[in-house]
C-alpha cells in the first residue's frame, strides 16, 4: 500500500501524523510511505530521518495524488479538500459531530474516513488515550497560569501558602482526561474535586489517591454546589464520536468566582460549556461574565514532540494492520469498523448519527 503523511496546516498545529520509527515499521512490511517535505520539523524530526527510515520525501501534491491511505493528526481543513481523491482512505482525528462542512466533503468525495477517537478495543479507546493523557496533564498547568491577576485571573496561588487555602479545581469527568488532570492537580497542590456519572470510575479515583481527591456523582445539583467556589474547572466529558452534552449553562457563569478559569478539553466535540467556542494557541482565551474560557482545540499540539511520539506509539500497530489487510478488508474488520465514520458517502458511526440527526443518516 502507498501511505501518505502530509504536513499539518491547522494554525499552531506542530504535530505530524507519523514519526520515522512508524515509517520504518511500514517500509519493512513492504509498503511505500510518502512524507511531505518539512512535515516533521516542528516535532523535531528532519527529512533525512524519514529518508533514513525508508520514506520518500516529496511535495503535498504527490502525497495526496499517489497515497491510497492518508495519515494525519487533525481533521482536513477546507484548504486541503482539493488535494484528496475520490474513494481515498483517511485515518486521523476527525471530531465530525461539530463539523458539518467536513462531513459534507467526506460524503460527497466518498472518502473512507476512519477516526482515531472512535476506534474501540475491549471497551477502551486506545488511539484517543495518548492525547487525552497529555491534554489532561496540560489542563491544570494552563489553569494555574491563567489564575494570575495579570492574565485577568482571580489571583489565587494554586497550592496556597502557610495559613491560606489552595485554589480549588473541579474536574468534570473521570475518564482518561479527568484522571490525568486529577493527578497533576493533586500534585500541584490544588484542592481537587472530580465529578462523574459512573461511581465505578470515582471508586478508582478514590482508591488511587487514598481519598485525598474528593469525588462526587455528576448531576446538576452537585455540579452547582462545587462550581460556584471553584477557581479552575476542567471539562473532561466524552461521548465517543458524538457531541458533548452541555453541562455548564451561561447563567451559571454569573454565580462563579470572577477570574475563575474554564479549560474545556472536550471542545473538539462541541464542549460541555454553553459559551464554548474553539480558540487557537495564538489567541487561546476569552472572557464571559468574568470567567476566563480556554478553548484550544488542539492542546497537545503545543508539546508537539512528546505528542507526536505518543501518538505514533499508539497508532502504528493499527496503521500497520490496516495497510497489511487493505482498506476493503479493514472496513469489515471488527476493530476498524468502530473507527469507520464515513463510508461510500454515508455516516456509519452510531454516536455520530445520533448527534447529527442529519440527511446523511443511514
Amino acid at each position: 500500500m502507498i501511505i501518505g503523511v502530509p504536513k499539518e496546516i491547522k494554525r499552531h498545529e506542530y504535530r505530524v501524523g507519523m514519526t520515522p520509527m512508524g515509517v520504518s515499521v511500514l517500509v519493512k512490511d513492504g509498503h511505500e510511505v510518502l512524507v511531505e517535505k518539512g512535515a516533521g520539523v516542528c516535532s523535531g524530526f528532519k527529512d533525512f530521518e524519514y529518508e533514513k527510515a525508508g520514506a520518500k520525501i516529496t511535495d503535498k501534491m504527490e502525497v495526496f495524488k499517489n497515497a491510497q491511505l492518508i495519515i494525519k493528526v487533525k481533521e482536513p481543513l477546507p484548504e486541503e479538500y482539493p488535494f484528496f481523491r475520490k474513494n481515498q482512505a483517511l485515518f486521523t482525528y476527525l471530531h465530525l459531530a461539530t463539523n458539518p462542512g467536513l462531513i459534507e466533503f467526506l460524503c460527497e468525495s466518498k472518502i473512507t474516513a476512519f477516526a482515531y477517537e472512535t476506534l474501540e478495543v475491549n471497551n477502551s479507546l486506545p488511539l484517543l488515550a495518548p492525547m487525552s493523557e497529555i491534554a489532561g496533564r496540560i489542563a491544570p498547568i494552563i489553569g494555574a497560569y491563567y489564575l494570575q491577576k495579570n492574565e485577568n485571573g482571580c489571583g489565587i496561588l494554586p497550592m496556597g501558602v502557610v495559613g491560606i487555602r489552595p485554589a480549588k479545581v473541579v474536574i468534570i469527568g473521570a475518564g482518561n482526561v479527568g484522571f490525568n488532570s486529577a493527578k497533576v492537580s493533586y500534585n500541584m497542590g490544588f484542592d481537587t474535586v472530580v465529578l462523574n456519572r459512573s461511581i465505578e470510575r470515582l471508586q478508582k479515583i478514590d482508591d488511587y489517591f487514598n481519598g485525598k481527591v474528593k469525588t462526587r456523582i455528576l448531576n446538576e445539583y452537585n455540579l452547582e454546589e462545587e462550581l460556584y467556589d471553584a477557581h479552575v474547572i476542567i471539562g473532561a466529558v466524552l461521548v465517543p464520536g458524538g457531541k458533548t452534552p452541555v453541562l455548564i449553562k451561561k447563567d451559571m457563569l454569573k454565580r462563579m468566582i470572577k477570574g475563575a478559569v474554564i479549560i474545556d478539553v472536550s471542545i473538539d466535540q462541541g464542549g460541555c460549556v454553553e459559551t464554548a467556542k474553539p480558540t487557537t494557541h495564538d489567541k487561546p482565551v476569552y472572557i464571559v461574565h468574568g470567567v476566563i474560557h480556554y478553548m484550544v482545540a488542539n492542546m497537545p499540539g503545543a508539546y508537539s514532540r512528546t505528542s507526536t511520539i505518543a501518538l505514533t506509539n499508539a497508532t502504528i500497530s493499527f496503521i500497520r494492520d490496516m495497510a497489511n489487510m487493505g482498506i476493503e478488508k479493514a472496513i469489515n474488520d471488527k476493530v476498524f469498523r468502530t473507527a469507520l465514520n464515513v463510508y461510500n458517502g454515508e455516516i456509519v458511526n452510531e454516536n455520530l448519527q445520533v448527534s447529527l440527526k442529519s440527511k446523511y443518516l443511514l
